[in-house]
């Protein structure tokens, strides 16, 4: 937006400018760290008051800095100064409300070049006048013209989308978890954590005496808690597939133990949890400043995988976005570039990915590739690329030709981008829970809940 100022000589009273503003819960967050006030009255997910009901209070001086956002913008704009500000304080506003903050030129002293105005912000629904006041600045003496694209932008670091995941899964039946080797802080702090939000009910199967001691050590009591005392890794990540062929588990979840000694007795042929499709890693991923669930795969345990495997990859994501409420997901197939290029593999691979899903070899999703990554998730990048699709610029899933591309994605948004990560093996007979020693509260309680969600769904809502 292209600002101009009015000078102090093109000024006279009467003269009057607002600014509308629709108030949003990041607003408030923002607010409050930049200001240093956290009263819970003013965030979105605390009850201030005790009655029950968040209540996202906007502070008042929120709601006057729309005042100043008019007169440092627009009237008079670009150069002025605060001399004083008087207010008065008549009713509050909530995240969702739209706002209109009103100035209006009083009196004009030109002595000092000083301008008092009428202030007042507004609720827009209804009119009612929430702040009231008057302003006294020292007005510019010489055009400026500012815009405002130069600033920096802001993204807020919060995980709404893993938020509404939890809300989603914490009031289904918690899902019966056999959790192996759980004898470090991290696994068993996870699982006892998804445990207190009724996400898992978990078998603790690992080194009894080791596992008591960590209880002991994280403060937390195992009451309640079925252990089943098998010391040895492999032979505890044996037990706990056995328990799922026997119907005593909804689930796998790792623990304190290597990725392979979980997954080696699940890919047993004979006696582990095959169903006919390929194991596939998932990571589900709230990224900051993006408006959806991001899903990327596979970035832990198909190395190199070929078209069939891709093929696996794309359905057990689809699968799992549908249990997650992604009524329709989009499934970019990324590539270096977003053309076929015969020397690329990964964009033949793309091509015929999408070409499978048209004749129905792929079901549940749309599917298009290749694409590259710029225009898989940004519609002006796909937009200036001239690619038409329903998929390009919106993708809720992203395919990557091999395991290291996809780890180095999942990590980058992770540690650059600061995205959430929550880790799932599908096409097993059950989810299995992977968490990393590097993941937060946040991200565990999230994996649970995906867990939960997929077995939901699958299971027909029992």
């Amino acid at each position: 937006m292209l600002i101009e100022n009015k000078i102090f000589e093109e000024l006279s009273p009467g003269d009057s400018a607002e600014i509308r503003r629709l108030v949003t819960q990041d607003d408030l967050i923002v607010f409050a760290n930049v200001s240093g006030n956290h009263n819970p009255m003013h965030l979105f997910d605390h009850d201030g008051d005790g009655d029950g009901q968040n209540e996202a209070l906007a502070p008042g001086m929120f709601l006057a800095s729309l005042i100043s956002a008019v007169l440092g913008n627009i009237l008079p704009g670009a150069g002025t100064l605060y001399r004083h500000q008087d207010l008065d304080f008549h009713g509050h506003a909530i995240a969702g409300d739209e706002l209109c903050a009103k100035v209006t030129v009083k009196s004009i002293d030109p002595a000092t070049h000083q301008v008092v105005m009428d202030t007042r912000v507004e609720r827009i629904s209804n009119g009612d006048v929430l702040v009231s006041g008057s302003a006294r600045v020292e007005a510019p003496d010489h055009k400026l013209h500012y815009d405002s694209h130069d600033l920096p932008g802001l993204i807020v670091q919060r995980h709404r989308h893993f938020e509404k995941l939890l809300a989603q899964a914490e009031p289904l039946a918690a899902l019966k978890t056999a959790v192996t080797c759980p004898d470090d802080v991290n696994s068993l702090g996870g699982a006892l954590l998804a445990h207190r939000h009724t996400l898992i009910d978990p078998i603790l199967v690992g080194d009894d005496e080791k596992i008591r001691a960590v209880a002991a050590e994280l403060g937390y009591s195992l009451d309640g808690i079925e252990i089943i005392n098998e010391p040895t890794p492999r032979n505890a990540a044996r037990l706990c597939v056995q328990m799922v062929n026997d119907g005593k588990a909804q689930a796998l979840m790792k623990g304190h133990l290597h990725t392979d000694d979980l997954l080696r007795p699940a890919l047993d042929k004979q006696t582990g949890l095959r169903m006919g499709r390929r194991f596939t890693h998932i990571f589900v991923m709230d990224v900051p400043g993006l408006a959806h669930l991001l899903l990327v795969s596979d970035a832990a345990i198909n190395i190199t995988p070929d078209l069939k495997t891709k093929m696996d990859i794309c359905q057990n994501a689809i699968d799992l976005a549908l249990s997650l409420g992604i009524e329709e997901p989009k499934v970019g197939v990324l590539s270096a570039v977003e053309t076929v290029n015969p020397d690329l593999p990964s964009s033949v691979d793309a091509a015929l990915l999408s070409k499978m899903a048209e004749r129905g070899q792929i079901t549940g999703g749309l599917v298009d590739g290749p694409l590259a990554m710029d225009n898989a998730v940004d519609l002006a990048a796909a937009r200036i690329k001239g690619i038409t699709s329903p998929v390009a610029g919106r993708a809720d899933i992203l395919v990557v030709p091999n395991l290291d591309a996809g780890n180095m994605l999942a990590k980058q948004l992770t540690y650059i981008s600061h995205a959430e990560a929550a880790g799932v093996v599908l096409g097993a007979r059950v989810p299995i829970i992977l968490n990393s020693r590097a993941d937060d509260d946040m991200a565990r309680l999230a994996s649970c809940a995906v867990a939960a969600l997929h077995h939901h769904r699958l299971s027909g809502g029992n």
